[in-house]
């Protein structure tokens, strides 16, 4: 049985990839399956990704990460994936139309009845974050950060090493991938690929605040 709690203790944001290694492609289709099927609240699914796997492909992204944030360069250009979570700008009609029959089509839903109750449901909820709570951009980047969490830990049961990276001009990355066209914006980017011998974090002890500081039994 896998071990999930050791993963998760020896697993790190990898700050030095070496670019000769690549990804096996079967690995990458995992990587893939992890995203597109990561939770969301009320499947709604309100991503979008962009993998890199290309020199070209990661110079593009790369040209994000300059000047303020160039420290992350070369973690893009060196790595063998790169992926762009994106946020949907909105979560139209359109977008619940197509979840509902997508749902539909998968089987989930198998009556008019159990599909018209489960928009009703997750229309409630995308309402209230409309127009009540008027937070329906972070609410959906909640669950795009929900996806950052599946692939992190995912990678590292992969024997992937990661490095989430918050540190970009999210105006040129827009820009670059043609986001807003799409009706979408960059949330935050992940680097996959292998560490190498730089990559002075992978010698460092993890750091936590103990369990009696951050866990609370009832």
């Amino acid at each position: 049985m896998m071990n999930i709690a050791e993963i998760a203790l020896t697993r790190h944001a990898t700050k030095a990839f070496d670019p000769t290694r690549k990804i096996p492609a079967d690995v990458v289709n995992q990587i893939e399956t992890l995203l597109r099927f990561g939770p969301s609240s009320t499947n709604s699914q309100p991503w979008h990704f962009f993998i890199a796997e290309s020199d070209e492909g990661k110079a593009r992204i790369a040209q994000a990460v300059q000047g303020t944030y160039s420290s992350n360069d070369p973690k893009i250009r060196n790595a063998s994936h790169v992926v762009v979570f994106c946020t949907r700008a909105t979560l139209d009609d359109a977008h619940l139309s197509a979840l509902l029959d997508q749902e539909t089509s998968d089987g989930r839903l198998r009556s008019d009845e159990s599909r018209a109750n489960y928009h009703r449901t997750r229309s409630f909820y995308v309402d209230m974050h409309r127009f009540e709570r008027r937070d329906v951009q972070h609410w959906m980047e909640k669950q795009v950060y929900l996806a950052v969490g599946t692939l992190l830990l995912g990678a590292g049961a992969l024997g992937i090493d990661a490095c989430p990276i918050e540190g970009f001009d999210q105006i040129v990355l827009d820009e670059v991938l043609g986001l807003h066209e799409r009706g979408l914006v960059s949330s935050v980017i992940v680097a996959l690929g292998y560490r190498s011998g730089e990559d002075f974090n992978a010698q460092l002890p993890k750091s936590r605040l103990p369990a009696e500081a951050v866990i609370t039994r009832l």
